[in-house]
């Protein structure tokens, strides 16, 4: 026989959050949301997955590939992995660095357009996390430093170079430095002169 006080407790709000929160951990995981209609995943993924391994096959560093190609390390890593578009010029560069990389990789990844985004499941991987919290833990400081020194605008993610380093620490410990390199863009004031497709009034 229950007593007065389990009575009191499975009849109260607290309980019927337990029984809430148990449901939810049980439930069946929600179905993966639908991929984008003018993009194949899995032939991106797989051609990936070749490009890597033909880094691997020319034993080039980030680094030393990035000297052949003159892009930037975090470049190199966003092309190989469908992130940005090769460009012709530099196309003929990475099959020379790469000689094990097909040429209709190549080919496809001067014709393709990137969809620049990422799978929110990469937010659980502890380096990328952690570089996403000290973006949003300094965010409020940088964002004053960047007005400060700039005025009132943004720092752009296109007109942008990324760097990634190491140095040594004052006790000889290894520490990673990541440079962001932005353009400065001013917020402009919207004058009605300047505004050369003002919307219809009917």
């Amino acid at each position: 026989m229950l007593s007065s006080a389990c009575r009191r407790f499975i009849s109260s709000p607290s309980a019927a959050a337990v029984i809430r929160s148990s449901r939810a951990a049980y439930a069946p995981a929600s179905p993966p949301r639908a991929a984008y209609s003018s993009i194949s995943a899995t032939e991106i993924a797989e051609r990936t997955k070749r490009m890597l391994d033909a880094k691997e096959q020319s034993g080039l560093s980030y680094d030393e590939l990035a000297s052949k190609l003159g892009v930037t390390n975090t470049y190199t890593a966003q092309l190989l992995m469908g992130q940005a578009k090769l460009t012709s010029e530099t196309a003929i560069k990475l099959q020379e660095a790469l000689p094990d990389a097909s040429k209709q990789d190549i080919e496809d990844m001067t014709t393709a357009f990137p969809m620049r985004a990422f799978d929110e499941e990469i937010l659980k991987e502890p380096n990328v996390y952690r570089t996403y919290e000290a973006i949003t833990h300094y965010g409020e400081a940088i964002k004053s430093i960047i007005n400060e020194q700039c005025g009132d605008g943004i720092m752009s993610a296109i007109d942008f170079y990324c760097d990634v380093g190491t140095t040594s620490g004052k006790h000889g410990e290894k520490r990673v430095v990541i440079t962001f390199n932005g353009k400065f863009l001013p917020h402009i004031e919207q004058k009605m002169d300047d505004n050369s497709a003002k919307s219809p009034r009917d």
